[in-house]
């Protein structure tokens, strides 16, 4: 993961996000040498997401907890705190 610090990222931005939205880089933003924030592509996000929806969906099916099978779009509107997607 690239660091810079969110001085220097104010004039580097928009290719900051073009690094992170092509290339997939997460490039993580530095405030007195401590990472604030992380810019990553709209997809690396969605992955994360959907890969944190599923071991949390495993681990209430692991403690029996899991009321049947639910649909990734499920999992992840559950997720997101969107309430139940249809």
């Amino acid at each position: 993961m690239t660091e810079i610090a969110i001085s220097a990222a104010r004039s580097q931005l928009g290719d900051l996000v073009r690094r992170a939205a092509h290339g997939r880089e997460r490039i993580a933003l530095t405030d007195h040498g401590h990472v604030a924030a992380v810019v990553v592509s709209p997809q690396v996000l969605e992955d994360y997401e959907d890969s944190l929806a599923i071991l949390q969906y495993e681990l209430r099916e692991a403690r029996g907890d899991a009321s049947g099978r639910k649909t990734m779009a499920q999992a992840r509107a559950e997720l997101l705190g969107e309430g139940t997607a249809a």
